[in-house]
């Protein structure tokens, strides 16, 4: 039972009036008459209880897209039913609109309809439906809250697909017309041609140019079904933001457009989420199958707040992996971090695997290292310029390591690593 504010209301002038007319008679009278009013209200609202609940609608959505959710109301009961109802969802679901009216005959269904538009990641569950039934005088309610259960999955954004087309037409130009001319490890023999100015010595085809009477060169292509495996660094560091978007969140989509490439160009595409444990994995997965995978894996993940394991992580991946790939590690170049732990295991890592770490920097630093407007802007410069600093020597020493290293802002990470693995395809070493 639930009492409104009408009755509130008369509850007032009810104590009012006995001051006018100082009666224990009228008192009585005036109280009896709402708590009458009351009793007849609660009689005559409509049943509550004799709801029932059925859900329908979508179960993923695309982070910042709209999900459509139908809630159907059923009345078991008698009596119509007239009431409020609340469907009640987290507010990162961004559910709307927030209260609506029903009217449902005896016997009949009605149907609400629910708009959600997540703004963070993950399952979004709904909480619970709250339903207020009043009576006709407006004194009194029923209300009832009762779990109407759904989830609704929102999946990583992915806004770096924009890109895509461009780098497929880059990898149809390397496996095309435009082939590969350096022989190395990671290339396959297509075919041959006649030798052209500029051709690269090494890739003539003596014994065809003997048979020819002509100078005859061979072609290459990048070689197919390469395997590619992917380290989401799921701790403390990729909780920080940049700008207003996680690092975790730049580092998913730059692997959701690295995997559509590498897929379409005929590698094999793993993914590892991984902090001090396995948070999700994705293996094996066919070309067609991959993306959906993949956005599914990472849409639950959120940052741990404690160091990455990387003798763990490293581990892991010799574990798992046997056979020569590229491992890609999307973390963040933190000096403590990568010194004390990543570096001293780099060269069992790089011993038998094609190591790329990919990592997002900050804007803002190179903002505040170009500021002299005042003192603080001076200081604030400086400590940018040394941050800018140590990045430098750390992508240095990862380098001489023989690891590839992918620095770029937010918006560019997921082009610059498409075209990083791109690079490497057309030099034949992957």
């Amino acid at each position: 039972m639930a009492l409104t504010g009408r009755l509130g209301l008369l509850a007032l002038l009810g104590a009012i009036v006995p001051l006018f007319a100082p009666s224990w008679w009228t008192l009585f009278a005036v109280w009896g008459v709402l708590l009458l009013g009351v009793v007849i209200d609660l009689a005559l609202a409509g049943n509550v209880r004799a709801l029932r609940y059925h859900r329908s609608g979508d179960t993923n959505v695309r982070l910042g897209e709209t999900a459509k959710v139908s809630l159907i109301v059923e009345n078991l009961g008698r009596r119509r039913l007239k009431a409020r109802l609340r469907d009640v969802w987290p507010p990162s679901a961004g559910a709307t609109p927030r209260m609506v009216k029903i009217n449902v005959p005896a016997g009949e269904r009605r149907r609400v309809e629910m708009t959600l538009t997540p703004t963070r990641r993950g399952d979004r569950k709904a909480v619970t439906v709250v339903v207020r039934s009043v009576g006709p005088l407006g004194l009194a309610a029923r209300q009832l809250s009762r779990p109407a259960p759904w989830t609704v999955r929102a999946l990583p954004a992915f806004p770096s697909r924009r890109h895509l087309p461009a780098k497929l037409a880059r990898l149809r130009e390397l496996t095309g017309a435009h082939v590969a001319l350096i022989r190395g490890q990671g290339t396959e023999f297509d075919s041959l041609r006649e030798y052209v100015d500029g051709d690269d010595v090494r890739s003539i085809d003596w014994r065809a140019t003997a048979r020819r009477g002509d100078v005859v060169v061979r072609t290459w292509r990048p070689e197919r079904d390469r395997r590619i495996y992917m380290v989401l660094d799921t701790g403390r560091t990729s909780a920080g933001r940049v700008g207003d978007i996680p690092r975790l969140d730049c580092s998913m989509d730059a692997a959701l457009l690295l995997g559509a490439l590498a897929s379409r160009a005929g590698d094999r595409v793993d993914l590892l989420a991984y902090d001090r444990r396995v948070r999700t994995r994705v293996e094996g997965s066919s070309r067609t199958d991959l993306l959906p995978a993949m956005v599914h894996a990472m849409a639950p993940l959120e940052p741990e707040l404690l160091e990455c394991d990387a003798a763990g992580m490293v581990s892991t991946l010799m574990a798992r992996v046997r056979q020569r790939c590229l491992v890609v590690l999307l973390t963040e170049l933190n000096t403590a971090a990568i010194e004390e732990g990543l570096l001293p295991l780099l060269p069992q890592l790089t011993a038998r695997h094609l190591v790329m770490i990919a990592a997002v920097s900050d804007p803002r630093v190179g903002e505040m290292a170009e500021g002299r407007g005042d003192l603080a802007a001076v200081y604030d410069a400086a400590a940018a310029e040394r941050a800018r600093a140590e990045r430098r020597r750390l992508t240095a020493e990862l380098r001489g390591h023989g690891v590839e290293v992918v620095d770029a802002p937010p918006e560019e990470i997921a082009p610059a690593l498409a075209d990083a693995y791109l690079a490497l395809k057309a030099a034949g070493r992957l």
